[in-house]
């Protein structure tokens, strides 16, 4: 295993097709700072969420839902984020991990031993307070382990500058601190299947 084999790889995935959204800022931030704790990364937002609705009796993969897979598949570690639309997860965000079950059949099926940081992005708290249930939920079924703190980002009030770097300190602790979880969690889990 080499020195960067031994890092471990949190993927990001999440946000809208609008740039820049809340929660792809938020991902952003959360993918500095698992750099910063010495993590590999990689990002799934924005357009690449713009892939064919996920069909169960159709297995052709186009080359963005390839990579998807692709990294889901390898990561350690995962930081979900989604919109509030509507009280839930945004369609971009569910249709993606409804792709999840193309590693139903994987040694670690699903998401079983990855910790999922989960962050919801919603116009007030409400909405986002259901959308973080639900993606606790929808990780618990993928046999994911949410980490202890989760994110809840009300939007309606100013969270990042204009350079992308979050000015709202109770965001960023909640950010960071998901992020750390997850990265200790990834490389622990790593370490032990080393041995």
């Amino acid at each position: 295993m080499t020195k960067t084999d031994k890092k471990p790889l949190i993927l990001g995935l999440g946000g809208t097709t609008r740039e820049p959204s809340t929660s792809q800022r938020a991902l952003s931030v959360c993918l500095r700072e698992a750099e910063a704790l010495g993590a590999r990364t990689a990002m799934i937002g924005g357009a690449d969420l713009d892939i064919p609705m996920y069909n169960p009796g159709d297995e052709t993969r186009d080359v963005s839902t390839s990579r998807m897979i692709d990294l889901l598949r390898q990561c350690d570690g995962l930081i979900l984020c989604a919109p509030a639309y509507h009280g839930s997860v945004s369609g971009l965000v569910k249709n993606a991990l409804d792709y999840v079950q193309d590693l139903s059949e994987d040694k670690r099926a699903y998401l079983d031993g990855r910790a999922v940081g989960c962050i919801a992005c919603g116009g007030g708290w409400q909405a986002a307070g259901q959308t973080l249930s639900m993606l606790r939920a929808i990780t618990h079924s993928l046999r994911g382990w949410p980490t202890p703190m989760g994110a809840m980002l009300n939007s309606s009030a100013p969270l990042f500058a204009e350079d992308g770097t979050c000015i709202d300190k109770s965001a960023e602790f909640q950010m960071k601190t998901l992020t750390a979880q997850v990265v200790d969690f990834a490389a622990m889990r790593r370490l032990a299947d080393a041995r």
